[in-house]
C-alpha cells in the first residue's frame, strides 16, 4: 500500500509457557508501515469475537471514535476460525 490506514492484517501466534500453558495472541498490522496497532491475549482460543475486538481497537486506535470512516478498510488474514466465522466477515463488511 502507498498510504496507511488503506490495508491492515492480522494474524494470531501461540506462546508455550514454562507453567505448560499457552498463551495465543492475535494483532494487527498497517500494511503500509507495517506498525503493529492493536492485540489482544488470552489462554483461550483465537475466538471470532476476540479478532472483531481487536478490528475494533484498530480502527479506534488509529480514527478515534467516528461514526463511519474517511475512507474503506481491507483486512487480510489467514484462514483460521475466528478470522473466517460468519459473524466476523459481516462485522467487517459492515465496518470497512
Amino acid at each position: 500500500m502507498e498510504h496507511s490506514d488503506q490495508r491492515y492484517c492480522s494474524d494470531g501466534f501461540e506462546i508455550n509457557c514454562d507453567n505448560g500453558e499457552k498463551v495465543r495472541v492475535t494483532f494487527s498490522l498497517d500494511c503500509c508501515d507495517r506498525e503493529a496497532i492493536a492485540f489482544a491475549a488470552t489462554t483461550a482460543g483465537i475466538s471470532g469475537e476476540l479478532v472483531r475486538d481487536v478490528m475494533v481497537q484498530t480502527l479506534i486506535q488509529r480514527f478515534g471514535e467516528v461514526p463511519e470512516l474517511p475512507n474503506p478498510a481491507q483486512w487480510l488474514s489467514d484462514n483460521g476460525s475466528g478470522y473466517i466465522a460468519r459473524d466476523t466477515r459481516a462485522f467487517a463488511a459492515d465496518i470497512a
